[in-house]
């Protein structure tokens, strides 16, 4: 009698706990993710990091990171404003600041994105000559941030900035460059050698100024080069350059005088 009376309310507990536990649905969604959440296909709210329990029947949960990421745009063919053939590649930091936005009102705002910045990319090179791509990179970036931000954000996407990566010319542009490379080069060794050559033909001036200025300086510079000559081991000739003043019997003697024996009478 007993055991027809516990079995009823055995099976209707394990029942109910089965029950309980199909309707008990626990979600964890990682720290720099949000959760989205369905029920039966309807989107219901978002959840933050953390763990959440929901009670009821057919709840599915869609994480989707929030963290910033890098987008390479791949190198597309392109004209410049001088008609040069190039490619470009592209770099653009974004992320996502309305995931229910991007996730509901795009199939595919990755997709989106990417097409955008090729459009930006595209009509900003059509309007620069290939110089001004060359030495103007970071101006670019600037325009390319300008005309790929607002429509991001309608994709519910921040972009944070876009750089130009890569520029990639045909092989004949390329050996045209490193022609005008290499001629500035030389140019500039060119006006290197001359400025050297005239700074020592100034010094040379400044020199024979300060000699002729000065004859005893000669005779000075002269001693100096005989000394190094003789302590460097070498062998000097020189003949005695106008202005020295000669030594006999202890004194000077002008130059050009020279010296003769007393006649006898």
């Amino acid at each position: 009698m007993i055991y027809e009376i516990l079995l009823p309310a055995i099976a209707i507990a394990v029942v109910v706990g089965v029950a309980r536990h199909k309707l008990r649905h626990e979600f964890i969604v990682g720290e720099g993710f949000t959760g989205l959440l369905y029920h039966q296909g309807k989107f219901v709210e978002s959840l933050t990091p953390g763990r959440h329990v929901r009670w009821g029947r057919l709840f599915s949960l869609a994480p989707i990171d929030l963290r910033r990421s890098l987008m390479t745009i791949a190198g597309q063919d392109l004209l410049t404003a001088d008609s040069v053939g190039l490619k470009l590649s592209l770099v653009v930091g974004y992320q996502l600041a309305d995931p229910v936005k991007a996730t509901h009102e795009s199939q595919n705002w990755m997709g989106d994105l990417y097409h955008v910045a090729h459009l930006a990319l595209r009509t900003v090179v059509n309007a620069v000559p290939v110089e001004s791509l060359l030495s103007q990179r970071l101006e670019i970036g600037g325009q390319l941030l300008a005309r790929v931000q607002p429509e991001a954000a309608k994709l519910g996407v921040t972009v944070h900035t876009v750089e130009v990566k890569d520029v990639m010319f045909p092989a004949e542009l390329k050996r045209a460059f490193a022609d005008v490379l290499k001629a500035k080069q030389e140019g500039q060794a060119a006006l290197e050698r001359a400025r050297g050559e005239s700074a020592a033909l100034r010094n040379l001036a400044n020199a024979a100024r300060l000699m002729e200025g000065n004859p005893s300086l000669l005779n000075l510079r002269l001693i100096q080069s005989v000394t190094a000559a003789q302590a460097g081991g070498n062998t000097l000739v020189l003949g005695l350059p106008g202005g020295f003043v000669p030594l006999k019997n202890g004194g000077p003697r002008p130059c050009g005088e020279s010296a003769s024996e007393p006649s006898s009478s």
